[in-house]
C-alpha cells in the first residue's frame, strides 16, 4: 500500500498556513482536477488527485483533526471520522461544496443565501439609489436636508398575505413549500430557487387587486439626510436599511444617496481648491492696485502690482473647501483676465493713439513680450 503524502504537500501550502490559505489552496486544486473537467483515459490520474486533495482539506479545515495531524501524522487522524460515507456522489460533494459554498449560493440561490435548514429561501432587497443636487455653498459648509423616497407598507385589503380576501395561498407543489428545489449538475446535486414559487412556498390562485399579490403597497416616505461638511461631487451617503424590501422575510437594501454639485456662476472647484476668473482693465493691469475678489466667506482684496499680465494667478491660502476626508481648506486660485475696452468714443481713441505712439517711442521695454514675439518671426523667416 503507497505512503500517504502529506496533507500540507498535497495543497502545496506551510504548516502554518490559515484557514483561508487553505481554503483557497483546495479550491484551486479541485477546479482543476474534478472528474468533470477531466473526462477521458488520458485523465484518469485527476480523480485520484482530487480526492488526495479533498481528504487533505477535510483533515485541515477541522481545528481538531488538523491539531492531532500536526501531533502524531497519519497515525493521529481516525478514518472513522471522516464524513464522505454515502457513496461516491456524497463523497465528492462534503468538502467541496463547503468550499465553494459562496459561488453557489450566488449562481443557484441568489443574493441573500439560501434558508437555514433547507426552508424557505430569503433574499435581501434591492440597492437604491438617489441623485441630490446641492450648490457649492451647500458642499462646502454641509446641510441638512429632508428628500422622499419610495417605501413598502402592508396591504390593509389582504392584511399582507398576497391573496384576494375569501381566498388563501397554497403551498407550491414544486417544491412542497421548501421554497428550493435539488438540480443535480453532473457530480454535484445543489439547491435551487423553485421556478414555480419563487422562492416563496407559496401560490396564490387569485391575488389581490390591490397589491397583486405581493402583500405590500408602495407608498412615499420623508428621509432625512445630513450631508458633511466638504462633500464633492459623485459622492456617495449611505443609508442603511433604506433600500427595497427583502423577501420572504430577507433584510432590507441600503439607499446611496449620490451628490451632483451644481455649475457655480464665479467658482470652478478642484478637489478642496477653488479657482475663479478675475476681470481687471488693461488701465488697472498696467498701473496696478487694490481690487476685491469674492470667497465662499465674503470678499477678500488682492493687491495687482503694476504691468499685471493676463493669465497672472494669485493664490488665497485657506480660501478653498476644508474636503470630507482633509484636515485644512485648500486654496482660492484668482485668474486674472485684462479685458480689452469696448465702445471707445472719440476722444477716447485719440488718447489711446497717442499712449500707442509714446509706447512705440519707448522701445522693448514698454512691451517684452510682443518685441520678443516680433524677434522670433524675423528669426523664423528671414526678416
Amino acid at each position: 500500500m503507497a505512503t500517504k503524502r502529506d496533507f500540507y504537500d498535497v495543497l502545496g501550502v506551510p504548516k502554518n498556513a490559515s484557514d483561508e490559505e487553505i481554503k483557497k489552496a483546495y479550491r484551486k486544486m479541485a477546479m482543476k482536477h474534478h472528474p468533470d473537467r477531466n473526462q477521458g483515459d488520458a485523465d484518469k490520474g485527476a480523480e485520484a488527485k482530487f480526492k488526495e486533495a479533498k481528504e487533505a482539506y477535510e483533515m485541515l479545515s477541522d481545528a481538531a483533526k488538523r491539531a492531532a495531524y500536526d501531533q502524531y501524522g497519519h497515525a493521529g487522524v481516525d478514518p472513522n471520522m471522516r464524513g464522505g460515507a454515502g457513496g461516491p456522489g456524497a463523497e465528492g460533494f462534503g468538502g467541496f461544496a463547503e468550499a465553494f459554498g459562496d459561488i453557489f449560493g450566488d449562481v443557484f440561490g441568489g443574493r441573500g443565501g439560501r434558508g437555514q435548514g433547507g426552508g424557505r429561501q430569503v433574499f435581501r432587497g434591492s440597492d437604491l439609489s438617489y441623485a441630490m443636487e446641492v450648490t457649492l455653498e451647500e458642499a462646502a459648509a454641509g446641510k441638512e436636508a429632508q428628500i422622499r423616497i419610495p417605501s413598502w407598507d402592508g396591504c390593509e385589503t389582504c392584511h399582507g398575505s398576497g391573496a384576494k380576501p375569501g381566498t388563501q395561498a397554497k403551498t407550491c407543489t414544486g417544491c412542497n413549500g421548501a421554497g428550493v428545489v435539488q438540480m443535480r449538475q453532473g457530480f454535484f446535486s445543489v439547491q435551487q430557487t423553485c421556478p414555480t414559487c419563487r422562492g416563496t412556498g407559496k401560490i396564490i390562485p387569485e391575488p389581490c387587486t390591490v397589491c397583486q399579490g405581493q402583500g405590500k403597497v408602495k407608498k412615499q416616505k420623508t428621509l432625512e439626510v445630513k450631508i458633511p461638511v466638504g462633500i464633492d461631487d459623485g459622492m456617495r451617503i449611505r443609508s442603511a436599511g433604506n433600500g427595497e424590501p427583502g423577501t420572504n422575510g430577507g433584510p432590507p437594501g441600503d439607499l446611496y444617496i449620490e451628490i451632483r454639485l451644481k455649475k457655480h456662476d464665479i467658482f470652478e472647484r478642484d478637489g478642496d481648491d477653488l479657482h475663479c476668473v478675475v476681470p481687471i482693465s488693461f488701465t488697472r493691469a498696467a498701473l496696478g492696485g487694490e481690487i476685491e475678489v469674492p470667497t465662499l466667506a465674503g470678499k477678500a482684496a488682492i493687491d495687482i502690482p503694476e504691468g499685471t499680465q493676463a493669465g497672472k494667478q494669485f493664490r488665497l491660502r485657506g480660501k478653498g473647501v476644508k474636503g470630507v476626508r482633509s484636515s485644512y481648506p485648500g486654496d482660492l486660485y484668482c485668474h486674472v483676465s485684462v479685458e480689452t475696452p469696448v465702445k471707445l468714443s472719440e476722444h477716447q481713441r485719440k488718447l489711446l493713439r497717442e499712449l500707442d505712439d509714446s509706447l512705440r517711442k519707448g522701445g522693448a521695454k514698454h512691451s517684452p513680450g510682443e518685441n520678443s514675439w516680433s524677434d522670433k518671426l524675423r528669426g523664423l523667416f528671414g526678416g
